[in-house]
């Protein structure tokens, strides 16, 4: 019998599946300034990352399956709705992935500085960082779950330490007069819209990832007592892993130029307290973008191999090595991720964003769809919320969503290209579905569940 994952294992992955650390967040300090930057790290989780992590207590302990979210909308709404909650998944997470291949490189450059010259000769070697990268990565998940626990739980404490020096350094060092300004207001920024909607994009990707955290639940030791409890120790390590580091760097500076993915938390570290924090910062993040790629890799390769299970892709990806691992569906995602690290993500965040939220609103309407229709369901957890106050719980997470679609659109620096991707996202999910329920219908490779 393989080995599950224990508790702290499970708080390990949660926080490198949500977060991996404050690394990520400089893009929403030079997009919505430092005063924004606190208000928004503060509030936003209550009114996303609860809503979210109560609905996937909820649903992952009564339902504790290989697949999470796609086995909760399939159940709950049928068939059509659970491809579709695949589907959209699997469409921000192929560009999502390689993010983080993309993040190494670029702090990478911290210690290396020519990797970010502009020329086609150090983009084809930033190119094949990211395939040994993420080669590395395809070997570690090839070993079994367990070990990439392992692995997130030494690097839980890698990662934070760098963080805990900043935060206790800014005690001795820095300008108390600009942390002051950023408190007081005086660093509020003016900002567009445009750079609202990427603030807005920023802090929700940076508080994401919550339903992620149930696909693995069959791999879990006692899911129904271990999920709510890992789910609220995770969610205050990410808040005060975020909130403390802020403080900290705006003690060093608030120029937007530090507070940008070019520069980053080795910049402003070095900036606090010396060469040598900034050396142990670039460090932390380049194992944090490790953590990060490995947590990610291993859930959404077990959301390929459900559906395969249920006939909706090949049989070949439902194939499981003895160690549990999903081989196929881990080379498929793992190469997915290395073609789209040679391209420059950008404003791709905000279609990670609306991709993301198209799935979790079908996972608030099963909650709701479950409640109604399965009473009898045993709920290990259950959230403490009926009726009108469910809807309103499911409402204002998804409410944040749609003002970064708006926004992203609106004033200079706006653009529908954004939207655009999602909107055909959705028309290819339809048309593969019918294609791909045709051909089950005709001849069925596996029998679909119910």
């Amino acid at each position: 019998m393989k080995k599950k994952l224990s508790f702290w294992q499970q708080v390990a992955l949660m926080f490198f599946i949500v977060s991996g650390g404050a690394y990520g967040l400089e893009a929403l300090v030079g997009a919505v300034g430092a005063t924004w930057s606190i208000i928004l790290v503060i509030v936003l989780p209550l009114l996303w990352a609860v809503p979210v992590a109560l609905m996937v207590a909820e649903l992952s302990t009564a339902l504790p399956e290989e697949g999470g979210y796609y086995v909760w909308v399939r159940r709950g709404l049928g068939k059509f709705w659970g491809f579709q909650e695949g589907w959209w998944t699997l469409c921000y997470s192929a560009v999502d992935m390689a993010l983080y291949p993309v993040l190494f490189v670029t702090y990478l450059g911290f210690f290396f500085p020519n990797l970010g010259a502009d020329n086609f000769h150090m983009e084809l070697i930033r190119w094949g960082v990211c395939i040994v990268f993420i080669s590395g990565a395809l070997l570690l998940n090839l070993r079994g779950t367990q070990l990439v626990g392992m692995n997130a739980l030494a690097n839980l404490m890698l990662v934070s330490f760098p963080f805990v020096l900043l935060t206790v350094c800014a005690f001795f060092c820095g300008d108390w007069n600009l942390l002051k300004n950023a408190l007081t207001g005086a660093q509020a920024s003016h900002a567009t819209p445009a750079a609202i909607a990427t603030g807005l994009a920023v802090v929700l990707w940076n508080y994401c990832g919550w339903d992620n955290v149930s696909t693995y639940a069959s791999e879990v030791e006692n899911p129904q007592k271990n999920y709510p409890r890992a789910l609220t120790v995770s969610l205050l390590i990410i808040i005060v892993s975020y909130l403390l580091p802020l403080l900290a760097g705006f003690k060093a500076t608030t120029t937007p130029q530090d507070w940008s993915e070019g520069a980053g938390w080795p910049t402003i570290a070095e900036k606090l307290a010396g060469h040598w924090l900034g050396v142990m910062g670039g460090v932390a993040a380049l194992l944090s973008a490790w953590a990060l790629f490995n947590s990610q890799l291993l859930y959404i390769s077990r959301l390929p191999t459900a559906m395969a299970k249920d006939g909706w892709l090949p049989r070949a990806i439902a194939k499981v090595s003895s160690s549990g691992s999903p081989v196929t569906a881990l080379i498929i995602m793992s190469a997915l991720a290395a073609v789209f690290s040679s391209l420059s993500l950008g404003k791709l965040m905000v279609v990670d964003i609306l991709f993301y939220t198209l799935g979790l609103s079908l996972e608030f309407v099963a909650l709701i769809a479950l409640r109604k229709n399965e009473p009898q369901l045993v709920r290990p957890f259950r959230v403490p919320l009926e009726g009108f106050g469910l809807w309103i719980m499911s409402i204002v997470p998804l409410s944040l969503a749609v003002l970064v679609a708006v926004f992203s659109t609106m004033g200079e620096g706006g653009s529908f290209l954004q939207v655009g991707i999602v909107l055909l996202g959705i028309v290819a999910g339809v048309l593969i579905f019918k294609w791909r329920n045709n051909q089950l219908r005709s001849k069925p490779l596996l029998q679909p569940s119910s």
